[in-house]
Order: structure tokens, then sequence, then C-alpha cells
């Protein structure tokens, strides 16, 4: 990773840390187990990418880090909360997560599915707040936009049809679909964003969107790759798991050299979408060449 690269995520990160830790006080109520559980999955660190991207997307259209911040943790108050659902015993059965024990073990079943269900509706209280935006329309597309996104035609779907994978025969057609449902379509909305708050259409919001789509393919198959030759001391979770589970993916499907080549490029193909930016989208596209040489 550039040092260009790791300064701006750090930034960001202690950023939404902050941002998060405002979003979701500590409770004395006798409800306040499941907030302790949502502060447990979301302040836990963790790379902050899709917030990295709402930022960065914001910036393209000189939108107010006030607002974007709002959003980026809005996405990631989704992406915590799917993490906590996958890993239970229910789903993907994992006790790890970011190198400590997921949300269950650390308190129980109940709590971290609870938990799940209150970050998922927190993310859009966030967004519908007008502090998120002046203008009700833009607030309401960002409601729109990460319901679908996140929803049965989104992660949500794709979290279903991954929950079958075992049993289906896919080629890599269907497992390329499976990861733009479960894995690209957060990434979608966190790069069209910034587009969304600076109220731009047209040629620059398809340049983000096809950005995004080659970005979480690249994404998915680093991440078969680590799932195949990874450190779990380094990438923070359990390894091997789609082998032991008898499931495709792009390492099986095309050959560990191949899926390697295939997500640079993507890599590079996501890096060119972003030329009608110019230099203002230099770390998206570091972060592009990040995600294919991540060991985590």
């Amino acid at each position: 990773m550039s040092s260009r690269l790791t300064e701006a995520l750090t930034v960001v990160s202690q950023a939404v840390n902050s941002e998060l830790d405002r979003l979701l006080p500590v409770s004395d109520a006798p409800d306040s187990r499941v907030h302790e559980a949502m502060r447990y999955a979301s302040l836990d660190g963790g790379k902050r990418l899709r917030p990295f991207l709402v930022m960065q997307s914001a910036s393209l259209f000189n939108v107010a880090e006030s607002s974007a911040i709002r959003v980026a943790c809005a996405i990631e108050m989704i992406h915590c909360y799917s993490l906590v659902h996958d890993d239970l015993p229910c789903m993907d059965d994992d006790d790890l997560r970011r190198g400590r024990p997921t949300c269950h073990k650390a308190f129980d079943e109940a709590t971290a599915l609870l938990a799940g269900d209150a970050l998922l509706t927190k993310a859009f209280e966030v967004l519908v707040n007008p502090a998120t935006h002046a203008d009700p329309s833009v607030r309401c597309e960002l409601v729109a936009d990460l319901a679908h996104a996140s929803g049965g035609q989104g992660m949500v779907g794709g979290q279903m049809i991954d929950l079958q994978a075992h049993t289906l025969d896919l080629d890599v057609a269907g497992i390329t679909r499976l990861q733009q449902l479960k894995t690209g379509r957060l990434f979608s909305f966190s790069c069209e964003a910034g587009a969304v708050l600076g109220k731009a259409h047209g040629e620059l919001r398809l340049a983000l969107r096809n950005y995004a789509h080659d970005l979480g393919l690249a994404f998915q198959i680093a991440d078969d790759i680590l799932d195949v030759e990874g450190d779990v001391a380094e990438v923070g979770k359990r390894l091997n798991k789609d082998a032991d589970a008898g499931k495709a993916t792009f390492v099986s499907l095309l050959g560990l050299e191949r899926a390697k080549s295939q997500a640079d490029m993507l890599a590079e193909q996501a890096c060119r979408h972003l030329d009608p930016f110019g230099e203002k989208a230099d770390l998206m596209r570091d972060v592009a060449r990040f995600v294919v040489r991540r060991r985590s």
C-alpha cells in the first residue's frame, strides 16, 4: 500500500470511528447490552474501505465532509451488520472476525442478531436526517439506493445464493453474479454516493458505477485468493472455509495464477474508468491497486 493511501485511509478511519462513537452512544438503560454489541461490531477497526470510497467520491464533487461522513458511517453500519449476521452459526458459523471473537461469541447469538438488526435500521435513520443533506430529494435517493444495494436484490440476495452455493453447480458467470450482489452492490453505493450528494448525473456517475463494478470483482477475487494462501494472523478470520464447504470460487474455477491475473486486469480497468476525474481520483486508483495486493 502506498504511503499516500495509508495516510488517507488512517484519516478517514479515525473520522469514521469518531462519528460512529457519537452516533452509537453508550447506554445505561436496560437495553444497554444491545448498544454495547453494536459498538463492539462497528468500532472494532477494519479497513473502512467502503466509507473511504464514499468520502473520496464525495470529494470529486466538492461535497461537504460533514455530509459525506454521515453517509460513510451509514454504509459502514450496513457492512458491520452484515458481518455480524454472516458470522452467526446459522450462516457461516465463524468464531473469529478481524482478529477477535465474533459478536455472537463475545455476547450471545440473540444479542448479535439484535445488534445487527439495530445497525441496519440505524443506517437509514442517519441517512434520512437533515444533517446528511439539506435537500430531501437527495436524502430519499440515498435511502432508496442503499435499500436496493443491501436488500433482496443486492447484498441479502447474494448471501442467499452463497448459503446454497455448495449445492449449486456455479460457473464463472454464476459466481460473478453472486459476488456482484453480495459484495458489489455496496461498493457501487459507496462509489456513487458522492455523485448523489453532489447532484451529479450522466457520464460522471456512470464512470463511478463502472469503477465500482470492476473494483468489487477484483476485491472478491482477491478475497478468494486470500482464503487459499493467506495467513490467518494477518487475515484475522478462518481460512479455507469455502473449499471446506465445497463452494465454487474464482480460484477453484480459474486456478490461482489466472485468478491473480484477472484481479490485476480488473483493478487496472477500474482505474481507467476514472479518467474523466483526472488527478482528483488518484486515491481511488490507489484503492483499486491495493485491493488486489492486500494481505487481510
